[in-house]
């Protein structure tokens, strides 16, 4: 068999009459590699020992139909996609058989074109494929925006990752808070991946960056005409997330016409175009985020009360990188293969005086800034490890605070040893509670107790 022949889709043709046999062989032979058989058992045995891409199936075959073979074809680990032919029955029957016995298409054999069956199997193919497509497609997003994508083994950290296990399978809305930079989009990702509405969309409106007017227009949609430049109707973020999640990132910036009409979706579900009386309605998941207090704006008359109430249904608080300061090393050498790779860099690690100036640092952009910071330390080094020349200023001036990283006293001292002196003082100050060190060094309990196991320190 040549290259060329390798590279056909497999067919399988299944029929009891020789001459239907030989002359779908040889209308389809230039496109697939054709295989036959006249009878389910002969069909089987193949399915069994073959990759089949197609299953051609007459209905009407000796010892068992059509249906039955394409329904034992489905239960294949990999499921050719299968097309039934059959010169009995009505347009009833053949719809049935796509809907009950999960075939892909028909074709009445009466009146049966090669140029319309090649098109029905390429449709068939097509489709298929874009099922997997799309399947790989949700995978890659479960990896790079479910939970294993974000970093942190602090206590606090770690309380997060638990209340968006418990809520992302809910319809509730989601008030997520915290300082700029500590991820709250992420979070909004992950609760959009592992929630039911994963297949559906997931729409983003930063809504600092737009005028109210444009806002509501943005969110709601609006008709021709409704204002100065609305020169045709347009659809609504709202109309955009159906079926899916609407984030809406710093709400704390809608102003009151805006949140006059978003409480009435969240208590209704329902809204209208800007220049419209049409009510519309919209199935659709809110997360929203915010780094001020909303309290505060609520005492100072800037955001109303109720819109308040009906968003912090369930808020998820997100730590600043100053009370998870165990998990700075994490992060930093998750930038650092990032940005090593990306700039094709050799450089592997931190030398001591550079990890001690990222632990001691306040980080006031979270974890953000520690990104930008590893991505400029990158670029500067020269070496296999970012040493403290290769750090922003800022940095280098907070190696000489007074964090805990200041025991690390030799300058030869590796990264590895610098954490277990770190974890042996944490300990000494607490007298030996590894509940108290584990929270000291901003862990959680389980990890302070995986460090001592991989240090052999489990007996102090």
């Amino acid at each position: 068999m040549n290259s060329e022949t390798k590279t056909k889709p497999m067919l399988l043709i299944v029929d009891d009459e020789k001459p239907t046999r030989d002359g779908l062989r040889a209308a389809l032979e230039d496109h697939y590699e054709v295989w036959v058989a006249e009878d389910a058992t002969a069909a089987s045995s193949l399915l069994e020992e073959q990759d089949f891409a197609v299953l051609l199936t007459d209905f009407r075959l000796p010892q068992e139909d059509g249906l039955k073979l394409i329904a034992r074809a489905k239960s294949l680990p990999r499921p050719p996609v299968c097309i039934l032919m059959t010169a009995y029955g009505s347009e009833e029957f053949a719809v049935d058989a796509i809907i009950k016995h999960r075939a892909d298409d028909y074709i009445a054999k009466g009146r049966l074109q090669i140029d319309e069956l090649e098109l029905k199997i390429a449709r068939a193919l097509r489709q298929k494929q874009l099922e997997v497509e799309n399947v790989s497609l949700r995978q890659q997003l479960h990896s790079k925006f479910g939970l294993d994508n974000i970093i942190g083994e602090s206590l606090v950290m770690q309380e997060v990752l638990d209340m968006v296990r418990q809520v992302a399978p809910a319809r509730t809305t989601v008030l997520l808070l915290g300082e700029s930079g500590t991820g709250k989009e992420l979070i909004a990702k992950a609760l959009h991946q592992l929630s039911p509405r994963a297949q559906g969309p997931l729409v983003t409106v930063h809504c600092a960056a737009l005028s109210p007017t444009l806002l509501e227009s943005e969110l709601f949609g609006h008709e021709k005409g409704a204002f100065t430049g609305a020169h045709e109707k347009r659809i609504g973020r709202f109309e955009q997330a159906q079926g899916g999640t609407l984030f809406l990132d710093e709400i704390g910036e809608i102003d009151a016409s805006v949140q006059v009409k978003l409480l009435r979706f969240l208590g209704e579900r329902s809204y209208e175009r800007v220049g419209s009386n049409k009510t519309l309605t919209a199935d659709v998941r809110l997360i929203a985020a915010t780094n001020r207090s909303l309290e505060e704006q609520v005492k100072e008359g800037k955001f109303r009360e109720d819109l308040f109430f009906r968003l912090s249904v369930m808020p998820i608080v997100l730590p600043p990188l100053r009370q998870r300061t165990g998990d700075v090393p994490l992060l930093a050498r998750v930038f650092l293969k990032e940005f090593a790779a990306e700039n094709d860099k050799k450089v592997n690690d931190f030398t001591p005086e550079a990890l001690e100036a990222l632990m001691n640092y306040a980080w006031p952009g979270n974890v953000r800034e520690l990104r930008t910071a590893i991505e400029h330390a990158v670029v500067l080094s020269r070496g296999e490890k970012i040493g403290l020349r290769d750090l922003p200023a800022a940095l280098r001036t907070a190696s000489s605070g007074g964090g805990p990283a200041r025991l690390l006293a030799q300058p030869d001292l590796t990264v590895a040893e610098a954490e277990k002196q770190l974890i042996l003082r944490a300990l000494k100050e607490c007298g030996g509670n590894r509940t108290e060190a584990a929270q000291k060094l901003g862990m959680s309990r389980r990890t302070l107790h995986r460090k001592l196991h991989l240090y052999h320190l489990e007996g102090i």
